[in-house]
């Protein structure tokens, strides 16, 4: 007990370091050393809280720690969570340990029913993060992965109805900057499992609940809608149009709109935008898009491929270059998977 005694009475020194400039010197070891310690803590207050005499003990060894605060037993029953919120107030934690620190708290170290306290850790540790870390324009760093896992969590506390969530759902998204607010929403789709866009393997009935407020409030805005695919790049597109069926087909008929405002110049043997002013996608940009869709999966590419099918019957079914859009974008796509077939022809 002696022993026990003596390590409980380092507690109040490990707290102090914690908000002191030392953390600047912690590596990512230290820092699991120092959690590892915290945890050790935790388990002395669960063996020892009924135990009244060994309860005191620990108590009275506390108490001379001679900190301005001085701690109690009830500490120990909190100790990692307060560690790690001394240590992400603490600026001087380097960009490596409070990596980490986010990560032990994301893993769920507090078991499967946390407290406030661990919520607020997990909060602040997100928040942390968020402070730190800059978004990509072209794949998901860490504050965009940080908050669609955080969304989802909320999504989820909230029952996983879509009705519930929009109230609050919407306010909090466009807080955000347009771009970050697409990419957050795309990452939480991507996170949960989407459904089969051709009635494949789907996320099941959990999966589909938790993404219908998300979907909900991309797709039922027309113009919030084709503000998202223009700013995410044309891959990210296709994997949620690969797993959200609602999505993939909103998403073709945008794309068909958007060809639709092409024109074909006979003079410089190219297909240009008719009022550069409201078309949205030029050539290039259109055929992208829709080879991205074609390099999904089987049922993705089918249903792409039959939609520009329909398209070119609809406007004359010609087989010709330079006649229709649609007619070039199959004959280009088509070409495109050839070559991937058979790289060597």
């Amino acid at each position: 007990m002696e022993a026990v005694l003596g390590q409980v009475a380092e507690l109040p020194a490990l707290f102090a370091v914690s908000r002191s400039a030392q953390v600047r010197d912690w590596e990512p070891p230290t820092l699991d050393r120092a959690l590892d310690w915290a945890r050790y803590f935790q388990h002395l207050h669960d063996r020892f809280r009924g135990r009244p005499r060994l309860r005191d003990a620990l108590e009275r060894r506390l108490r001379r720690g001679g900190t301005d605060s001085p701690l109690s037993f009830r500490h120990l029953g909190g100790c990692s969570e307060l560690l790690g919120l001394a240590l992400l107030e603490n600026r001087a934690l380097q960009p490596a340990a409070c990596r980490r620190l986010l990560q032990r708290f994301l893993q769920g170290q507090a078991g499967p029913d946390p407290g406030r306290l661990v919520l607020l850790a997990r909060r602040k540790a997100a928040s942390r993060l968020l402070e730190s870390c800059a978004l990509s324009p072209t794949e998901p760093g860490p504050r965009v992965c940080v908050e669609a896992r955080l969304l989802l969590c909320r999504l989820r506390e909230d029952g996983r109805e879509a009705g519930p969530a929009l109230c609050w759902l919407g306010p909090v998204l466009e807080q955000l900057s347009q771009p970050r607010a697409f990419a957050v929403v795309a990452e939480a789709l991507l996170q949960g499992d989407g459904d089969s866009p051709a009635g494949g393997q789907g996320g099941g009935a959990e999966a589909g609940s938790v993404a219908d407020p998300l979907l909900s409030w991309l797709l039922e805005d027309p113009h919030r809608f084709s503000a998202c695919c223009l700013l995410l790049p044309g891959t990210l597109l296709a994997s949620l149009a690969d797993r959200y069926a609602r999505l993939s087909r909103r998403y073709l008929d945008l794309l068909a709109e958007w060809g639709s405002q092409l024109l074909y110049d006979s003079l410089r043997g190219r297909w240009v935008k008719s009022r550069p002013d409201e078309a949205k996608l030029c050539w290039e940009e259109l055929r992208e898009r829709f080879g991205c869709l074609c390099q999904g999966s089987v049922q993705l590419r089918e249903q792409t491929q039959a939609a520009l099918k329909l398209l070119k019957a609809r406007d004359g079914d010609f087989q010709i270059r330079g006649l229709s859009v649609w007619t070039d974008l199959l004959l280009e796509l088509e070409k495109d998977l050839r070559k991937k077939q058979s790289p060597n022809v």
